[in-house]
């Protein structure tokens, strides 16, 4: 059995020796730096809808 996501389950990480605050909720999820307020968003819609690659890879051609 599993247990519904009715509200925000909190998590932090160390990612390259840097603190992250992982946040999952009914939305999607979000990354953001410890000590931050803007981080990456990823919403569930756009993850089965594959928007969520299109946007990834949008995102890396325009940062070169």
């Amino acid at each position: 059995m599993t247990t519904k996501l009715d509200k925000p389950l909190r998590r932090e990480i160390v990612i390259e020796e840097r603190p992250y605050t992982l946040t999952i909720d009914a939305d999607g999820l979000k990354l953001v730096e410890k000590g931050r307020r803007n981080g990456q968003e990823l919403r569930w819609a756009d993850l089965v809808s594959g928007n969520a690659a299109l946007s990834a890879a949008l995102t890396a051609s325009t940062e070169r």
